[in-house]
Protein backbone atom coordinates (compact mmCIF):
# COMPACT_ATOMS: atom_id res chain seq x y z
CA UNK A 1 0.00 0.00 0.00
CA UNK A 2 1.45 3.61 -0.46
CA UNK A 3 1.50 5.48 2.49
CA UNK A 4 -0.34 8.35 3.60
CA UNK A 5 0.73 11.54 4.64
CA UNK A 6 -1.80 13.53 6.43
CA UNK A 7 -0.17 15.82 8.87
CA UNK A 8 0.20 19.15 7.91
CA UNK A 9 2.31 21.92 9.60
CA UNK A 10 1.15 25.76 8.41
CA UNK A 11 4.15 27.16 6.23
CA UNK A 12 5.52 30.18 7.16
CA UNK A 13 5.79 31.50 3.89
CA UNK A 14 1.58 31.83 3.20
CA UNK A 15 1.06 34.86 1.57
CA UNK A 16 -1.65 37.64 2.31
CA UNK A 17 -2.40 39.08 -1.09
CA UNK A 18 -4.56 41.82 -3.16
CA UNK A 19 -7.03 40.67 -5.67
CA UNK A 20 -6.15 40.10 -9.37
CA UNK A 21 -8.64 39.74 -11.94
CA UNK A 22 -6.76 39.52 -14.95
CA UNK A 23 -6.53 36.74 -17.11
CA UNK A 24 -2.51 34.78 -17.72
CA UNK A 25 -2.65 32.63 -20.82
CA UNK A 26 -0.35 29.60 -20.03
CA UNK A 27 2.26 29.28 -22.46
CA UNK A 28 2.43 25.64 -22.96
CA UNK A 29 -0.97 24.41 -22.48
CA UNK A 30 -2.50 27.66 -24.17
CA UNK A 31 -5.14 27.96 -21.34
CA UNK A 32 -6.48 30.87 -19.74
CA UNK A 33 -5.92 30.71 -16.34
CA UNK A 34 -6.89 33.08 -13.69
CA UNK A 35 -3.66 34.92 -11.72
CA UNK A 36 -3.27 32.78 -8.72
CA UNK A 37 -2.33 35.99 -6.56
CA UNK A 38 -6.22 35.52 -5.64
CA UNK A 39 -7.78 36.66 -2.34
CA UNK A 40 -6.85 35.67 1.12
CA UNK A 41 -4.22 34.59 3.00
CA UNK A 42 -3.93 30.73 1.91
CA UNK A 43 -4.85 31.91 -1.99
CA UNK A 44 -1.48 30.99 -3.99
CA UNK A 45 0.06 29.10 -1.27
CA UNK A 46 -1.46 25.51 -2.94
CA UNK A 47 1.34 24.99 -5.59
CA UNK A 48 3.70 22.24 -4.49
CA UNK A 49 2.00 22.44 -1.20
CA UNK A 50 3.56 19.08 -0.11
CA UNK A 51 7.15 19.84 -0.21
CA UNK A 52 6.62 23.18 1.33
CA UNK A 53 5.06 22.15 3.85
CA UNK A 54 7.16 18.26 4.81
CA UNK A 55 10.79 19.31 6.09
CA UNK A 56 13.04 18.51 8.00
CA UNK A 57 12.36 14.80 9.49
CA UNK A 58 10.04 14.28 7.03
CA UNK A 59 7.89 11.38 4.42
CA UNK A 60 10.20 13.11 2.07
CA UNK A 61 13.13 12.59 3.71
CA UNK A 62 12.47 9.16 4.68
CA UNK A 63 11.86 8.51 0.95
CA UNK A 64 15.32 9.93 -0.28
CA UNK A 65 16.98 7.38 2.07
CA UNK A 66 15.05 4.40 1.03
CA UNK A 67 15.40 5.31 -2.31
CA UNK A 68 19.50 5.75 -2.10
CA UNK A 69 19.48 2.81 -0.15
CA UNK A 70 17.72 1.37 -2.60
CA UNK A 71 20.84 1.85 -5.12
CA UNK A 72 18.92 5.01 -6.99
CA UNK A 73 22.24 7.82 -6.26
CA UNK A 74 20.67 11.32 -5.36
CA UNK A 75 22.07 14.42 -6.94
CA UNK A 76 24.41 17.25 -5.38
CA UNK A 77 25.32 20.77 -6.76
CA UNK A 78 24.31 21.95 -9.81
CA UNK A 79 23.63 18.71 -11.03
CA UNK A 80 20.13 18.97 -9.09
CA UNK A 81 19.18 22.20 -11.01
CA UNK A 82 20.43 20.83 -14.83
CA UNK A 83 18.37 17.46 -14.03
CA UNK A 84 15.09 19.08 -12.87
CA UNK A 85 16.02 21.62 -16.57
CA UNK A 86 15.59 18.64 -18.41
CA UNK A 87 13.06 17.13 -16.85
CA UNK A 88 10.75 19.93 -16.84
CA UNK A 89 11.52 20.36 -20.57
CA UNK A 90 10.37 16.72 -21.23
CA UNK A 91 6.86 16.97 -19.50
CA UNK A 92 6.56 20.26 -20.95
CA UNK A 93 6.85 18.95 -24.09
CA UNK A 94 4.77 15.90 -23.28
CA UNK A 95 1.79 17.98 -21.54
CA UNK A 96 1.27 20.72 -23.72
CA UNK A 97 -2.33 20.71 -24.77
CA UNK A 98 -3.50 18.65 -22.13
CA UNK A 99 -4.82 21.45 -19.40
CA UNK A 100 -1.88 20.39 -17.32
CA UNK A 101 0.20 23.12 -15.79
CA UNK A 102 3.77 22.52 -15.29
CA UNK A 103 4.95 25.10 -12.23
CA UNK A 104 8.76 25.40 -11.00
CA UNK A 105 9.83 26.85 -7.69
CA UNK A 106 13.37 26.27 -6.80
CA UNK A 107 14.70 22.79 -7.77
CA UNK A 108 10.81 21.37 -7.08
CA UNK A 109 8.36 21.07 -10.32
CA UNK A 110 5.11 20.77 -9.48
CA UNK A 111 2.44 19.23 -11.91
CA UNK A 112 -0.96 20.80 -11.61
CA UNK A 113 -3.84 18.69 -12.69
CA UNK A 114 -7.46 20.37 -12.15
CA UNK A 115 -10.24 18.64 -11.54
CA UNK A 116 -12.54 18.66 -14.50
CA UNK A 117 -9.99 16.62 -17.05
CA UNK A 118 -9.04 14.62 -13.87
CA UNK A 119 -12.54 13.24 -12.32
CA UNK A 120 -15.79 13.38 -12.60
CA UNK A 121 -17.71 15.43 -9.82
CA UNK A 122 -17.30 13.97 -6.43
CA UNK A 123 -15.61 11.31 -7.58
CA UNK A 124 -12.37 9.53 -7.05
CA UNK A 125 -12.19 7.38 -10.00
CA UNK A 126 -10.22 8.88 -13.06
CA UNK A 127 -11.46 9.79 -15.94
CA UNK A 128 -10.25 7.24 -18.46
CA UNK A 129 -9.60 9.92 -21.11
CA UNK A 130 -6.80 11.46 -19.13
CA UNK A 131 -5.27 7.86 -19.16
CA UNK A 132 -2.82 8.76 -21.65
CA UNK A 133 -2.13 11.68 -19.58
CA UNK A 134 -0.77 10.03 -16.87
CA UNK A 135 0.80 7.65 -19.32
CA UNK A 136 3.24 10.20 -20.69
CA UNK A 137 3.63 11.43 -17.15
CA UNK A 138 4.96 7.83 -15.81
CA UNK A 139 7.26 7.70 -18.77
CA UNK A 140 9.07 10.91 -18.00
CA UNK A 141 9.07 9.80 -13.92
CA UNK A 142 10.56 6.88 -15.54
CA UNK A 143 13.31 7.98 -16.96
CA UNK A 144 13.99 10.65 -14.15
CA UNK A 145 13.90 8.37 -11.39
CA UNK A 146 16.25 10.77 -8.55
CA UNK A 147 12.85 12.47 -7.69
CA UNK A 148 10.55 11.83 -4.69
CA UNK A 149 6.97 12.43 -5.82
CA UNK A 150 4.50 13.69 -3.78
CA UNK A 151 0.39 13.49 -4.85
CA UNK A 152 -1.51 15.98 -3.45
CA UNK A 153 -4.76 16.44 -3.89
CA UNK A 154 -7.17 19.41 -2.95
CA UNK A 155 -10.90 20.31 -2.86
CA UNK A 156 -13.16 23.05 -3.10
CA UNK A 157 -14.89 24.34 -0.16
CA UNK A 158 -18.64 23.16 -1.05
CA UNK A 159 -19.29 19.89 1.65
CA UNK A 160 -17.61 19.41 5.04
CA UNK A 161 -14.08 19.22 6.00
CA UNK A 162 -14.13 15.87 6.41
CA UNK A 163 -16.04 15.19 3.14
CA UNK A 164 -13.33 16.91 1.58
CA UNK A 165 -10.64 15.48 3.14
CA UNK A 166 -11.65 11.99 2.34
CA UNK A 167 -12.20 12.94 -1.16
CA UNK A 168 -8.32 14.67 -1.60
CA UNK A 169 -7.00 11.53 -0.56
CA UNK A 170 -8.57 9.09 -2.27
CA UNK A 171 -7.79 11.08 -5.57
CA UNK A 172 -4.39 11.82 -4.46
CA UNK A 173 -3.99 7.48 -3.60
CA UNK A 174 -5.72 7.12 -7.41
CA UNK A 175 -3.50 9.19 -9.04
CA UNK A 176 -0.59 7.18 -7.24
CA UNK A 177 -1.74 4.06 -8.01
CA UNK A 178 -2.12 4.25 -11.53
CA UNK A 179 1.52 5.74 -11.95
CA UNK A 180 2.88 2.81 -9.39
CA UNK A 181 0.48 0.75 -12.32
CA UNK A 182 2.79 2.10 -15.24
CA UNK A 183 6.11 1.62 -13.42
CA UNK A 184 7.10 4.65 -11.35
CA UNK A 185 8.34 2.72 -8.17
CA UNK A 186 6.18 3.32 -4.71
CA UNK A 187 9.02 3.84 -2.88
CA UNK A 188 9.33 7.14 -4.64
CA UNK A 189 5.21 7.60 -3.84
CA UNK A 190 3.79 10.11 -0.95
CA UNK A 191 0.16 10.77 -1.27
CA UNK A 192 -1.52 13.79 0.60
CA UNK A 193 -4.96 14.99 1.12
CA UNK A 194 -4.92 18.83 1.71
CA UNK A 195 -8.69 18.93 1.98
CA UNK A 196 -10.33 22.11 1.09
CA UNK A 197 -7.44 24.06 2.93
CA UNK A 198 -5.21 25.26 0.46
CA UNK A 199 -6.97 26.98 -2.69
CA UNK A 200 -5.34 28.49 -5.43
CA UNK A 201 -8.00 30.22 -6.68
CA UNK A 202 -11.20 32.41 -4.84
CA UNK A 203 -13.91 29.61 -3.55
CA UNK A 204 -16.29 32.47 -4.86
CA UNK A 205 -16.87 31.74 -8.28
CA UNK A 206 -17.46 28.42 -10.03
CA UNK A 207 -14.15 28.97 -11.97
CA UNK A 208 -12.49 29.27 -8.63
CA UNK A 209 -13.69 26.34 -7.28
CA UNK A 210 -12.81 24.64 -10.15
CA UNK A 211 -9.23 25.84 -10.10
CA UNK A 212 -9.11 24.33 -6.81
CA UNK A 213 -10.43 20.88 -7.46
CA UNK A 214 -6.99 19.88 -8.63
CA UNK A 215 -4.35 16.95 -7.81
CA UNK A 216 -0.83 18.56 -7.59
CA UNK A 217 2.33 16.18 -8.33
CA UNK A 218 5.79 17.51 -7.29
CA UNK A 219 9.01 16.19 -8.00
CA UNK A 220 11.94 16.49 -5.39
CA UNK A 221 15.03 15.59 -6.61
CA UNK A 222 17.08 13.22 -4.26
CA UNK A 223 19.81 15.22 -3.08
CA UNK A 224 22.88 12.54 -1.66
Amino acid sequence: MIRKQTSFVLAAALLTVAVAGCQTTDPYTGQQQANRTGTGALIGAGIGIAAGLLTGDSAVERRQHAMIGAGIGGLTGGAIGNYQDRQQAALREKLQGTGVDVARKGDNITLNMPGNVTFAFNSANIDPSFYPVLNDVAGVLREYNQTVVEVAGHTDSIGSEAVNQRLSEQRAGAVAQYLSAQGVQQERLITIGGGKRYPIASNDTEAGRAANRRVEITLVPVQS
